[in-house]
């Protein structure tokens, strides 16, 4: 099940970079929980879909349509978890942000369940959010 573990969160990863909202709608679970790290008005446990496409649309709006997950570095399976090395970037106005990250997956029946995400700098990602 690792491998196709895998795959899925190799597929999520490309829906993000490429903005396919209907790919996301059918990775994600209806009552994913999702667990975004700091201190922001981002920050905190998001349940069910519509919160996180209403969280990530709002990250899209502060950020000017600019976040983006640019590199996705090795992806690593262990039974239904997938990790993810990263980095993401985005700007708004004069401020900007770059640095790596890990996603973690948690992946059962087909469907992305629960997402962690981690910040190689969570004070800097803290004020880029506000």
């Amino acid at each position: 099940m690792t491998s196709t573990n895998i795959d899925i969160a190799r597929t999520y990863f490309q829906a993000v970079q490429t903005g396919d909202m209907a790919t996301l709608g059918e990775l994600l679970d209806a009552d994913i929980v999702w667990h975004q790290p700091g201190a922001n008005q981002f920050s905190g446990e998001h349940k069910g879909q519509a919160a996180v496409f209403q969280m990530l649309g709002s990250m899209m709006e502060t950020s000017q349509g600019t976040f983006a997950i640019d590199k996705v570095h090795t992806l690593m399976g262990n039974d239904d978890l997938v990790t993810a090395t990263i980095h993401f970037t985005g700007r708004h106005g004069d401020t900007s942000m770059s640095m790596d990250g890990v996603d973690l997956l948690r992946v059962e029946n087909g469907k992305i369940t629960e997402m962690w995400l981690f910040s190689a700098d969570p004070a800097a990602e803290d004020a880029f959010w506000g």
